[in-house]
């Protein structure tokens, strides 16, 4: 139970509208069992009038009705508070699924980028969904019928002792075998149940990647392989899904089971003692027979309940597993710090954890505020980690980062990356309309601004284009639209966002040349007061940056401006050459 006492707090949160559950609860179970008294006084009416007359036809129609009477209206009554006790407990359950389910976003959002390249994304979905799910029956229907349980067995034995003790005994005494057993059974599902959830993040892992990458699927015509690896996961799945279920198959035999030995003990001893003259009302046999059925759902309910608990334990352990993690880049300035725009690396050195592969060696330069700075290198020589640290999604090992002269570690986290507009190598779309995929960048833009924004990232022309304009809803990760147009779209979230900071990985590379020099141009403009680092393949879209420097193995191995590289021998040089002599072919 120690991973379930997380949900402590929630508890404390809804314990007013818990109180008021418990309290439904037992008013309605003291109704539950007013009908079973009142049926026994009419069975013993009708023998009374039957065997020994008693009553006349009018007094006998007119009692057994008025029980009748009290038999419904009990019912309804227990009836009406037992929905106000599923629409308490049920309700309260809801709402802490969804507190919990926040609190498990809310974490994802706060962790690094180390954790997700390390965990996929199938089995963060299960955790947040299937797993807060088996919880939430802990939370809600778990503690119901516990409460329930308890009210009933309380009430309904107290009565049965005093009216019939020996009975009572012989009675009660298969439903703590029937209680046992079910528990015993709840072990063997908890064990299985782990199991199948384990397979079911399995599943999801496998279908999300599929369904992301079905684009390479189809080019390399891997359905054949795809369909048999996702079959051979499905054929384990169902196997642990039918070991569960030839285990849960035992429930409700061993149940009708033991209710029947009750019942049949019921009747034969109280039958006895009836005849014997021990019992002088044959409507307390009656009575029994309907307590031993009442009191049957509820003992299995403890090993139900087992079940659930176990189940709930296993889910909470997974979720407790991630909240519990810690992120690698923490907010260690809770004080505002506006950004500028000054960046300077002092002897920086960064290796990736999860790779170990060196991206950074001893890199040193300085940005001034709105000045540009051009980044050159092959793939693999550290680009995009500079971009990476500026905007602490990774902290350095070695060396300073300094934002505005100070440590960037120093910095508010928040008002960090607020101040900073990143658009990434690949560039990611929400499925969701284009005007609201640049709007991420700035909620509350209105469509004016929207529409400035997309001209300046010449996108505008595209957009108005498409039959329903800029309320065109995207495919996941924006699959509708071209590469291009995609890496526009986001430069338009980054320029709309109006950043001290702007970061451009390599975010040019799918258009062509006319329409990069005119976003460039745009750029520069508008970027004027900004500090812009940009990173790309192509001499065109540097040559203009205020500073160029090349990286080769995470070293800096040239630096200047445009007109400096091209006159001194190196990469530069022969990079410019290259793509002079394309461009005139």
């Amino acid at each position: 139970m120690k991973e379930l006492r997380h949900l402590n707090k929630y508890f404390y949160k809804y314990k007013w509208k818990l109180i008021l559950g418990f309290i439904i609860t037992i008013v309605a179970r003291i109704f539950a069992l007013y009908p079973v008294q009142f049926i026994g006084d009419s069975t013993n009416l009708i023998k009374n009038y039957v065997n020994e007359g008693m009553y006349s036809a009018d007094e006998f129609q007119s009692q057994l009705s008025y029980y009748i009477m009290l038999i419904i209206g009990a019912n309804l009554i227990a009836a009406f508070f037992t929905f106000l006790m599923r629409q308490t407990f049920i309700v309260v359950s809801r709402h802490m699924e969804y507190d919990l389910k926040n609190e498990v976003y809310e974490q994802y959002q706060r962790l690094s980028l180390n954790f997700y390249k390390k965990n996929r994304t199938g089995d963060l979905m299960n955790r947040i969904s299937e797993d807060v799910s088996k919880v939430r029956m802990y939370l809600g229907p778990a503690i119901m019928y516990s409460v329930t349980t308890l009210t009933l067995f309380v009430v309904v034995i107290w009565y049965m002792v005093s009216t019939a003790p020996m009975l009572t005994l012989y009675t009660v005494a298969p439903l703590p075998i029937l209680s046992f057993a079910i528990y015993k059974l709840s072990v063997a599902i908890h064990q299985r149940s782990t199991i199948v959830q384990q397979y079911l993040s399995k599943l999801n892992t496998f279908t999300q990647e599929s369904f992301s990458g079905i684009s390479v699927i189809k080019s390399y015509g891997l359905e054949p392989m795809t369909n048999n690896n996702f079959e051979e996961l499905s054929n384990g799945s169902r196997d642990k899904n039918l070991d569960l279920v030839k285990v849960q198959a035992f429930f409700f035999p061993l149940m009708v089971l033991l209710i029947g030995v009750s019942n049949t003990l019921v009747i034969f001893i109280g039958g006895r003692q009836v005849i014997s003259g021990e019992i002088e009302n044959i409507g307390i046999i009656v009575e029994f027979l309907l307590y031993v059925n009442m009191l049957t759902w509820p003992v299995a309910t403890v090993g139900w309940v087992t079940s659930i608990i176990q189940q709930a334990e296993a889910s909470q352990a997974r979720i407790n597993e991630f909240l519990k993690e810690e992120p690698q880049i923490k907010n260690l300035q809770p004080e505002n710090t506006p950004i500028e725009g000054e960046i300077e690396f002092r002897n920086v050195s960064f290796t990736y954890e999860d790779t170990n592969i060196t991206a950074l060696r001893n890199v040193s330069f300085k940005v001034k505020k709105g000045e540009t700075l051009a980044i050159i290198g092959k793939t693999g020589s550290g680009k995009s980690t500079i971009l990476e640290l500026i905007g602490r999604l990774y902290d350095v090992e070695e060396g300073e980062i300094l934002i505005d002269g100070k440590d960037v570690q120093d910095l508010n986290l928040d008002d960090l990356r607020n101040g900073i507009g990143y658009v990434p190598q690949d560039a990611f779309l929400f499925s969701d309309s284009i005007k609201n995929n640049i709007r991420f960048g700035k909620t509350n833009a209105s469509d004016e601004e929207v529409i400035e924004a997309a001209k300046n990232a010449s996108v505008h022309r595209n957009i108005v284009g498409f039959s329903k304009g800029y309320d065109t809803v995207l495919g996941e990760r924006g699959i509708t639209l071209s590469g291009g147009q995609k890496q526009r779209v986001s430069i338009a979230r980054a320029i709309i966002h109006d950043p001290q900071i702007l970061l451009l990985d390599d975010s040019l590379s799918a258009v062509d040349t006319e329409t990069e020099e005119e976003i460039l141009g745009n750029l520069f403009k508008i970027s004027q007061y900004k500090t812009t680092i940009l990173v790309s393949s192509r001499i065109s879209s540097a040559k203009n940056a205020d500073k160029i420097i090349i990286l080769e193995n995470g070293q800096i191995v040239q630096e200047g401006s445009h007109q400096q590289l091209i006159q001194a021998t190196g990469y530069y040089k022969e990079l410019y050459a290259k793509q002079l002599s394309e461009k005139e072919m």
